[in-house]
């Protein structure tokens, strides 16, 4: 009998019995020899992250061929600027219609009133600031959401002007006035303004601590508030700063009504530190009707925005709009950038008792003078050709720009931006007083509206994709085969990413790596991008005649995984997942590939999805061309049906079996174990203990995919090839009732179509893995191949 021998391959580390006599060659005929040292996982992540980088500075260089604007004047450059703004809106979230409220209530009375009585609470007797009144306030934003926080207000025939100054997300509302007895102020700009006569809002904004982040019946987390309302958010199309910038743009709407009601026109502003710096500049960006704006410790190079914590993450931004294209867009109205100091914030925060770990890791460090002025130099000519130079200014606060926010010349910067001599005289002292507020609750309540108002989305998507997917012909397969590409299309360009660059020669490389008396082993690179390749492991069954052509299977590992877990046998890490699936599957005589995919290494494969996002990528971006090059290698080996490539995926393989194949039409079969599920539902809720809101895996959130695509959907595009899902009673990736809702959806089209023999489900009673039963006469059926 033939002797076995698994020999040491660079995905993971092999053990071997015997060595064959007859050995086969050291590489595949038609391919050069593979020489890479490194693990082949570890060159690929490596590779991407490289191409990413690379793609996020050409993407800062291509930017200027994305604008078409009129500066011939003012009003030309704005009406220019309308689709940009729409395309900002889209990317933020500000998509939604703000309700009509009852303008900035005072929280401090018993009948709130609006804020055309403002100015109606005294100070407090112990105060010796009589300039203004210090109030509680609230606003309506969206249908449940509101705005909470200060007012400072000057008597109503005293304001000069009306100002939304936006704190750090670190800082409460009462810190950053001066207004919190056991906190030094964290800026004077609010009372200074309050003191020349500015009616001054205040908000709350999302925090980044972790108190309320989690459902006390399931878990909770050390994420902060933010990423935990950014997570779920992100998948519905909206977005923790989105949420925000509609709770300023609330407020200037609440400005407006205030000055038409007393038919004066007050300027307004908005001015805001380090998060709050990034909501002025953007709600600046997206409102013409913000006269003057002051953005402090915020503004730089946006490149590094991966770096950031994740709630910073927004996709498409880096394609057409950094901080420099941003601030333009406020042109000509007048913009202070002010280099200062800001809160330093590393995430994730420690893991506390009774919490989960799972949060993404980020950075928020005061940007370095030089980095801020050359950013501010290539937003210098946009405000050169409007003729407004002299409405952007750069304020330097300290040493190097270290000093703190809103300093004595920022403040007379905006004031006189706002259009107001300011009034000579310092500042009075910190604010001794006592608001009628719970801050702490205050901030639960912020986060639970937000959270409240994501989860009525959720409920509400399945209703969004039926009326984008109602036009798609289901009366035959011819005339759903011929409005799928454009699907297709759609389906990758909205939340996968489709990379533009012609992809690279194939250049197989190929080793040997595994003997055995039934099949031989190679792995296998090929070229797809610049640094980016593909790789995998083949098995040839060593019966395959030379004149015959095959049928193959593509067997996809899961998370952490490599080709050889889904070869290997009993005793060894990936066999209880697995069962040597592969294996089982080349003794039934298939030609068998195993390929690596890119979600290996943990935080440095996670990383990779944040340095995409930004361009509008994600890690699907990288793996579908992947897929491609090797189909289209697969297609040329003289051993190979061509007609006849299915593809089976674990768990992560599973993800990819719902989009990839549907994608890529040179896969005629796609089976999808161990995952499939009602995915949207999985990903955003947070009632159910199977949702990834309470687990590690940051980057498994897809850009509104929600109002897109869910799994029922994908697996269609896979009409009219066949579609299986493999299922466990015991998978913890959700519950029966949730996998069979979703492809009962899928089961209703097949017959529908008249294809009902091509489409399966097998329940069985088992965990997490690969069961090989009815897949595998699903593939024998399918491929029309009867096992060796």
């Amino acid at each position: 009998m033939r002797g076995t021998c698994w020999i040491v391959g660079l995905f993971t580390i092999g053990w071997c019995l015997v060595v064959s006599a007859d050995e086969p060659p050291l590489q595949l005929p038609g391919t050069g020899p593979l020489t890479i040292e490194q693990p082949l996982d570890e060159a690929m992540v490596d590779g991407i992250d490289r191409y990413a980088l690379k793609a996020i500075a050409k993407a800062r260089e291509a930017r200027a061929s994305r604008w078409t604007t009129n500066t011939e004047s003012p009003e030309a450059y704005n009406e220019s600027l309308k689709p940009y703004r729409e395309r900002l809106r889209t990317i933020l979230g500000v998509v939604d219609p703000r309700v009509a409220g009852r303008g900035l209530e005072d929280l401090s009375l018993t009948n709130p009133t609006g804020l055309e009585a403002p100015g109606t609470a005294v100070p407090p007797e112990d105060d010796d600031n009589a300039f203004y009144s210090v109030l509680p306030c609230r606003w309506q934003v969206l249908d449940g959401v509101t705005a909470e926080g200060i007012m400072l207000s000057p008597l109503a025939d005293e304001i000069v002007g009306l100002v939304v100054c936006l704190p750090d997300s670190v800082w409460t509302p009462e810190e950053y006035v001066g207004a919190d007895k056991e906190r030094h102020q964290a800026s004077p700009l609010p009372q200074w303004l309050a003191e020349q006569g500015f009616l001054v809002v205040v908000p709350t904004l999302i925090s980044r601590e972790t108190t309320f982040s989690g459902n006390p019946k399931i878990a909770m987390t050390n994420q902060s508030h933010r990423e935990w309302v950014y997570r779920q958010a992100f998948e519905l199309g909206r977005h923790v700063i989105g949420y925000e910038v509609q709770k300023v743009l609330a407020a200037i709407d609440a400005f407006e009504t205030f000055n038409n009601e007393l038919n004066s026109n007050l300027p307004i502003g908005v001015a805001g530190v380090g998060d709050g710096g990034m909501l002025a500049l953007l709600a600046a960006a997206i409102d013409p009707r913000i006269e003057a704006t002051l953005v402090s410790g915020y503004f730089q190079p946006r490149e590094g925005v991966w770096k950031e914590p994740i709630d910073r993450n927004v996709w498409k931004l880096l394609t057409e709009f950094g901080d420099a294209e941003i601030a333009g867009m406020v042109a000509p109205r007048s913009l202070i950038i002010e280099a200062c100091g800001v809160s330093r914030v590393e995430t994730p925060a420690a893991v506390e008792e009774g919490r989960r770990a799972g949060a993404a890791p980020g950075l928020i460090e005061t940007p370095k003078l030089a980095d801020v002025e050359a950013e501010f130099d290539r937003a210098r000519p946009i405000f050169q050709k409007l003729g407004a130079s002299k409405e952007l200014q750069l304020v330097v606060s300290g040493p190097e720009g270290t000093g703190m926010p809103g300093s004595p010349m920022a403040q007379r910067a905006f004031c006189a931006a706002m259009g107001v001599e300011p009034i000579d005289g310092s500042i009075g002292t910190q604010l001794m007083i006592d608001l009628p507020i719970d801050a702490q609750d205050r901030q639960r309540r912020q986060v639970a509206e937000l959270v409240e108002y994501t989860q009525d989305l959720l409920r509400l998507s399945a209703h969004v994709r039926d009326d984008r997917w109602k036009d798609m012909p289901r009366a035959n397969v011819d005339a759903w085969v011929a409005a799928a590409p454009a699907r297709r299309d759609w389906v990758w360009d909205e939340f996968i990413g489709k990379i533009p660059d012609e992809r690279l020669p194939l250049n197989p490389r190929t080793r040997r790596v595994l003997t055995d008396e039934k099949f031989t082993g190679y792995e296998v690179v090929l070229d797809v991008f610049d640094d980016v390749i593909a790789a995998g492991i083949l098995l040839v069954p060593t019966d395959l005649k030379p004149d015959e052509k095959r049928p193959v299977v593509v067997c996809q590992h899961g998370l952490e995984g490599v080709p050889m877990d889904t070869i290997s046998g009993p005793g060894s890490a990936g066999y209880p997942y697995y069962k040597a699936f592969a294996t089982e599957l080349v003794k039934q005589g298939y030609v068998v590939y195993a390929p690596q995919n890119p979600y290996r290494g943990r935080d440095r494969f996670r990383t990779l999805q944040r340095k995409s996002n930004p361009l509008g990528r994600s890690l699907f971006s990288y793996i579908l061309p992947q897929h491609q090059a090797t189909l289209d290698w697969l297609k040329t080996l003289p051993g190979v049906d061509p007609e006849r490539i299915a593809f089976y995926g674990l768990s992560y393989g599973g993800k990819t079996a719902v989009r990839v194949p549907p994608l890529l039409m040179d896969y005629c079969l796609s089976i999808c174990s161990a995952d499939y599920d009602e995915w949207i539902l999985k990903i955003s809720t947070v009632n159910d203990r199977y949702s990834y809101m309470f687990t590690g895996e940051y980057e498994i959130f897809e850009w509104n995919m929600g109002h897109v695509a869910n799994y029922a959907e994908l697996s269609c595009l896979m009409t009219p090839r066949p579609f299986m899902v493999e299922r466990g009673h015991d998978d913890g990736v959700a519950p029966d009732e949730w996998v069979a809702w979703e492809y009962a959806k899928v089961r209703r089209h097949y017959v529908k179509m008249g294809l009902g023999d091509k489409t399966e489900i097998e329940f069985f009673d088992g965990p997490h893995t690969i069961n090989g039963q009815g897949t595998f006469q699903f593939l024998h059926k399918h491929l029309n191949w009867t096992p060796r």
